[in-house]
C-alpha cells in the first residue's frame, strides 16, 4: 500500500493552486454545462417544465449543500492527517465519511419524498404543477445517497492534492448525463418520451456511474479505503471530527438555497414566467461561477496540509492570490454577461416575459461576482483550518442579514429589479467583510487550529 504524501507543503504556492484548480475548473465547468444543457432541453419541452424544474432548483441546492458540507469535513480532516503523514488515520477517515454520508442522505431522501407536496406549495408552486414536480423530485430523491457519497468520495481524493482523478470522474458523469438526456426526455426507440422525469432519470444514472467510479478509484488507485472493521469508539471519533467541520459547512451552504427558495417564492408572485426566467438566470450564473467553485474546492486541502505542517506564510499568500484573482475575473465576467444579455436568454425560451427577467438579472447581479468568489474562497479556507464558524457567520450575514431583507424591501419599491439589486449588494458587502476578516484573523486562526489533532 502506497501512503499519501503531503505534496502541498512545498513548492510555489501559485503553481500548486493553479495545478489543482485547473482540473477542477474543467470538471466543474463540464458539470455546470451539463446543467445548462438540461435547462435547454427542458426549455424545448415547454415553459411549464422549465418552471417546475426551477421550483425544484433550490431544493436540489439544499441537498447539494449537504454533500458539500460532508465533503468539506472530510477534506479538512483528511488533509490535516496527510499533512502529519498519518496515512492510516487518513484512510480510516475517508472510509468512515462514506458510511456517514450514506446514512445521513438516506434519511434526507426519505424525508424529502414524504414532504414534496406541502413543501412546494409553500414555495408558491401552483396546484396544477404539483403532480409534475412530485414525480420529478421523487426520482431525484431516490438517487440522493449515491450522488452525495460520490461527492464526498471525490473530496477525499482532493485532500491528497490530486484533483485530476476527481475531474475525470466529473467529466465522465457529465458527458453521460448529456448523452442520456435527449434519450429519456424526448424518447428514442422503445424508450418513451418522459419529459421532465426523463431529465431526472438521466441524472440518476449518471450520478450512479460517478458513485461506482469514485469507490473504485479510492480503493484501487489511491488506497484510501480500508475494509477493517472499526471499533465503535474509533468510528464515533471519525464522525465527530468530520461533523465538526461538516455540519457548519453544510449549514453554510444550505443557507444559500434557503435564501434562494425564499426569493423564488417572492418572484413567484410575478407569475410562472418570472420563475422560469429566474431559473434560467440561475443556471447561467452557476456556469460562469465555476472558477470560484474550483478555487474553493482546492483552497481547503491546501490550507489543511500547510496548517499541519506549520506553514502559515503559505496559507496567507494563497488567500491573497485567490482574492486578487476573484476581483479581476469578476470584472471581466460582468462585462461579458452584460454584452451577452440579449442573446443568452433566447437559448432557453422564446417567451418575452421569461427572457426579460433573465436579461435584468444578467445586467445587475454579475457586478458582484468577484466579491461572491471571495466569500466562497474564504469560507473554504476557514473549513480547511478546522474553524468553520466564521464561514457560517459570513454566509448567514450575506443571505439572512442582507439579501432576504433587502430583497423584500426592493421588491416593494422596484419589483423584480429591486430583488436583483439586493442580491448584488449582499455579495459586495459580505465579500468585503469576509476578505478583511480573513486578512486580520488568519494568523490567530492558524495558531488555534495548529494545536488541534488532525483527526
Amino acid at each position: 500500500m502506497k501512503p499519501q504524501k503531503a505534496r502541498l507543503t512545498k513548492g510555489p504556492v501559485g503553481r500548486h493552486l493553479a495545478d489543482m484548480a485547473l482540473p477542477m475548473l474543467l470538471g466543474i465547468t463540464t458539470m455546470m454545462a451539463q446543467s445548462f444543457i438540461d435547462a435547454w432541453f427542458l426549455g424545448k419541452v415547454g415553459d411549464r417544465a422549465l418552471a417546475a424544474f426551477s421550483f425544484g432548483f433550490p431544493i436540489l441546492m439544499i441537498v447539494t449543500s449537504v454533500a458539500i458540507g460532508l465533503g468539506a469535513g472530510t477534506s479538512s480532516v483528511v488533509a490535516r492527517a496527510i499533512g502529519k503523514e498519518d496515512h492510516g488515520r487518513a484512510q480510516r477517515l475517508v472510509t468512515d465519511s462514506l458510511i456517514l454520508s450514506f446514512l445521513i442522505t438516506a434519511a434526507v431522501a426519505v424525508v424529502g419524498v414524504l414532504t414534496i407536496n406541502p413543501l412546494f406549495r409553500l414555495l408558491g408552486a401552483p396546484d396544477d404543477m404539483i403532480p409534475m414536480i412530485r414525480s420529478f423530485m421523487t426520482i431525484l430523491y431516490v438517487g440522493v445517497p449515491f450522488f452525495v457519497v460520490g461527492m464526498v468520495g471525490t473530496s477525499g481524493m482532493r485532500a491528497t492534492g490530486d484533483t485530476r482523478l476527481p475531474s475525470k470522474l466529473m467529466i465522465s458523469g457529465a458527458i453521460l448525463n448529456v448523452v442520456l438526456d435527449p434519450i429519456f426526455i424526448f424518447g428514442v426507440g422503445p424508450i418513451p418520451a418522459m419529459g421532465l422525469n426523463g431529465a431526472a432519470v438521466a441524472a440518476f444514472l449518471a450520478r450512479g456511474a460517478i458513485f461506482a467510479g469514485t469507490l473504485y478509484v479510492l480503493t484501487h488507485r489511491l488506497h484510501m479505503i480500508t475494509f477493517e472493521k472499526p471499533e465503535w469508539q474509533e468510528l464515533k471519533r471519525s464522525w465527530r471530527d468530520i461533523l465538526h467541520v461538516g455540519l457548519p459547512a453544510a449549514g453554510t451552504n444550505a443557507i444559500v438555497p434557503v435564501g434562494l427558495a425564499l426569493v423564488t417564492a417572492m418572484i413567484a408572485r410575478f407569475g410562472p414566467e418570472a420563475v422560469a426566467g429566474f431559473g434560467v438566470a440561475s443556471r447561467i450564473e452557476s456556469l460562469v461561477l465555476v472558477m470560484y467553485y474550483a478555487l474553493s474546492a482546492v483552497i481547503g486541502p491546501f490550507v489543511g496540509q500547510n496548517l499541519s505542517a506549520g506553514k502559515e506564510d503559505r496559507i496567507q499568500l494563497s488567500l491573497r492570490i485567490c482574492a486578487v484573482f476573484c476581483i479581476l475575473s469578476g470584472l471581466v465576467v460582468a462585462v461579458l454577461l452584460a454584452l451577452l444579455s440579449g442573446f443568452l436568454p433566447t437559448l432557453f425560451s422564446d417567451n418575452e416575459a421569461v427572457m426579460s427577467v433573465t436579461r435584468l438579472f444578467l445586467w445587475i447581479a454579475p457586478i458582484s461576482y468577484g466579491t461572491y468568489g471571495i466569500v466562497m474562497v474564504v469560507n473554504a479556507a476557514f473549513n480547511g483550518l478546522g474553524q468553520p464558524m466564521p464561514g457560517v457567520i459570513i454566509s448567514v450575514t450575506r443571505i439572512l442579514g442582507l439579501y432576504v431583507p433587502l430583497a423584500m424591501v426592493g421588491m416593494r419599491l422596484y419589483g423584480i429589479v429591486g430583488i436583483f439589486v439586493a442580491y448584488a449588494i449582499a455579495n459586495l458587502v459580505s465579500g468585503i467583510i469576509g476578505y478583511y476578516w480573513a486578512k486580520t484573523n488568519a494568523r490567530r486562526l492558524c495558531s488555534v487550529a495548529a494545536v488541534r489533532p488532525a483527526g
